[in-house]
């Protein structure tokens, strides 16, 4: 065989072989591992829960209703009492502080069906409008503010830009929203944070005139 065959046969086996890696790297790519396939869902479904949903506060006003029951059950509208908690049909209390809504109608259920009932639907739908705490007497922007996230009675304050020079500030009065009232000394809350306490939605918070 003259060198000029050998040469020939040798581009071709070269050629061949070639095209075979060429299709096995192609298939690699496109088989998935292990770890890949098993945190893959259907399509449509999410692989992890929702970790962004919101959850509820103290002070929140819900309105709770029941469906698909053999009887007529009134919706309930509960705002979220200072211990986390409401107060639903059979007196029955759940705690909701920290929920989001979605796990809160899960466990309303949970709890009634098949217990006392046999087929219930729960919805929980939150009235937006309570989202707020209200600032007024001696400070400069005398307003309600958005309850966004936890605040204290002097970071309330402050959020409603401060006292005024004719602030008393030992007499600040905060109103919770069953009514109860509570004094705050807010010079020594500065120093002493146990005496400055949380406000929730729809707290009231009232700085008093001093007396000259």
């Amino acid at each position: 065989m003259s060198i000029r065959n050998v040469g020939k046969q040798l581009g071709r086996w070269a050629t061949i072989c070639g095209l075979v890696l060429t299709g096995f790297c192609l298939s690699g790519c496109r088989t998935h591992s292990p770890e890949q396939q098993s945190t893959e869902g259907p399509p449509g479904l999410s692989s992890s829960p929702d970790r962004g949903a919101e959850v509820l506060r103290v002070g929140d006003s819900l309105t709770v209703t029941f469906t698909d029951t053999p009887i007529l059950i009134p919706p309930f509208e509960e705002k979220i009492k200072e211990d986390g908690t409401i107060k639903l049909t059979l007196s029955k209390i759940f705690t909701a502080v920290g929920k989001s809504r979605g796990d809160l109608e899960k466990e309303i259920r949970d709890f009634y069906v098949p217990r006392y009932y046999k087929y219930m639907t729960v919805s929980v739908k939150q009235v937006e409008s309570t989202r707020w705490y209200y600032v007024d007497g001696e400070v400069k922007l005398p307003n309600r503010q958005i309850y966004n996230s936890p605040i204290t009675v002097s970071k309330a304050i402050a959020s409603a830009g401060g006292f005024t020079d004719y602030a008393n500030k030992k007499k600040v009065r905060l109103t919770r929203v069953d009514g109860r009232t509570q004094i705050v000394n807010c010079p020594k809350a500065l120093t002493k944070p146990s005496l400055d306490p949380e406000v929730y939605a729809g707290d009231k918070i009232y700085v008093p005139r001093r007396v000259w």
